[in-house]
């Protein structure tokens, strides 16, 4: 009687592995795989700020005003090709100045100001823009931040795509060698982002800046993803 349920106790056991889903017995394979494309900016956000100091307010905002009229005669060519321009704001406050003795009066500084702020899509105008700035006396900062590209979306999407064909190729590579086929994807996750390969050239605010390089960069997405093997 005892072997009869032993034997019966090892059949139903068989069946109960026989019937367990053919995922649970399947291969995995986790792999990363990379897509990097390199392209350069041929956009900018600009911006550009007028400002004055004076003991009376209505002075320093007279100046800036004065240096805002010159400003718009000068762009005068290339207005029509700087895109979502303003310079419609003036600001107003004053400053404190030192006091070197206690008992001085202190004495302060009405300083008024303008930003000027718009977006090109074509960089050869960078350099005519910038000579008029700096012949007017506008105040500007150049930086890598503020050079894109028009079509980064798409270039987000060329690199990506290259990264889930890498990851593809890996998992091949991988099953060949195993004597196995790549099978469906179980798991899937993207990683990505930017970073310059070269820097500009020329970022201070002289007289001699000529930007002749706005550098060299790069999107790279990472791809993560587990594969059945079949």
């Amino acid at each position: 009687m005892k072997k009869t349920l032993s034997t019966l106790t090892l059949t139903a056991g068989i069946l109960a592995i026989a019937a367990l889903p053919a995922t649970a017995m399947a291969s995995e394979v986790s792999l990363s795989g990379e897509g990097t494309v390199q392209y350069t900016p041929d956009s900018a956000h600009l911006q550009f700020t007028a400002s004055a100091e004076h003991q009376l307010p209505e002075k320093a905002s007279q100046q800036v005003a004065k240096t805002m009229k010159q400003w718009r005669e000068a762009i005068e060519p290339y207005r029509e090709e700087l895109k979502d321009y303003s310079d419609a704001n003036l600001t107003l406050h004053t400053r404190r100045l030192p006091v070197r003795n206690n008992s001085d009066k202190q004495e302060t500084l009405a300083v008024a100001s303008q930003t000027v702020s718009f977006t090109i899509t074509d960089l050869e105008l960078l350099n005519p823009l910038i000579k008029q700035a700096q012949k007017i006396g506008l105040q500007y900062n150049l930086g890598p931040h503020q050079f894109f590209h028009s079509k980064e979306s798409e270039l987000e999407r060329q690199a990506l795509s290259r990264a889930i064909q890498d990851v593809r190729k890996r998992c091949q590579f991988v099953a060949s060698q195993l004597d196995k086929t790549c099978g469906e994807v179980v798991t899937l996750s993207v990683n990505g982002g930017y970073r310059p390969v070269s820097m500009m050239r020329a970022e201070a605010s002289s007289a001699s800046d000529v930007i002749s390089n706005v550098g060299l960069r790069e999107i790279n997405t990472t791809v993560n993803a587990t594969f059945e093997l079949e």
